[in-house]
């Protein structure tokens, strides 16, 4: 079941990707929807203790997936997709807590949570020093994504040390190419369009989501 369900997915990822590269929009209405569906198949069938937060930010992000497909048509279905997936994202930093192990002086210290915190933080607010003058009225409500976005990812980091390996690497680095993917549409959108720009916002997109639910699912394993 557990394979078959993985096919499943990544036959979707696939199928998506090529609808995205050749811009054929009637793949991408089926495809795009069943990228978070099957991830959270995929999680009820695996979780041995599922999260409650974890089912809302998969059912928030499949929101937001959908409302950003009819962007181009009303700013307002960007709008929605922008609030659904901070919601989601919020979910995601409040999943993060279930999914650890309370003990004591195996985590990161002070100093080590601002040095590793820095990066994240330098990148996430310099790219909205950048954006900012082109967001319009969009200022407030695509700053505020930024800071919850970047807070996912720090509460991703700060996992350390309170679950196994595997675990924490593998959600780090789904919350970090998250961070890239959101940051790729930011650009995109309202600083400059680039090539292939759909294909590498949706590669990291996928990533991002299978890393993180995957990663999380693995804390439970030794």
């Amino acid at each position: 079941m557990k394979s078959k369900i993985l096919i499943l997915f990544f036959i979707v990822a696939l199928g998506e990707l090529i609808a995205v590269a050749m811009d054929i929009e009637q793949l991408q209405l089926i495809f795009k929807p069943l990228i978070m569906l099957v991830l959270g198949i995929y999680y009820y069938t695996q979780s041995a203790s599922m999260a409650k937060t974890v089912v809302a930010a998969i059912i928030f992000s499949w929101v937001g997936d959908v409302s950003l497909m009819f962007q181009s048509s009303s700013e307002l279905y960007f709008m929605a997709g922008l609030g659904a997936f901070l919601i989601a994202h919020v979910c995601y930093v409040m999943a993060y807590s279930r999914y650890i192990e309370k003990r004591e002086g195996f985590g990161l210290n002070g100093v080590q949570k601002f040095r590793f915190s820095l990066p994240i933080v330098l990148a996430g607010t310099g790219l909205i020093t950048i954006l900012y003058a082109h967001l319009g009225g969009l200022k407030i409500p695509v700053t505020l994504y930024a800071i919850v976005l970047m807070v996912m990812v720090l509460q991703a980091l700060f996992r350390y040390g309170y679950t196994n390996t595997v675990s924490f690497w593998f959600v780090f680095v789904g919350a970090i190419l998250f961070m890239i993917s959101d940051s790729m549409i930011a650009v995109n959108k309202f600083l400059s369009s680039f090539e292939l720009a759909g294909v590498a916002i949706m590669v990291t997109y996928i990533l991002a989501q299978f890393l993180i639910i995957k990663g999380l699912l693995l804390h439970f394993e030794e």
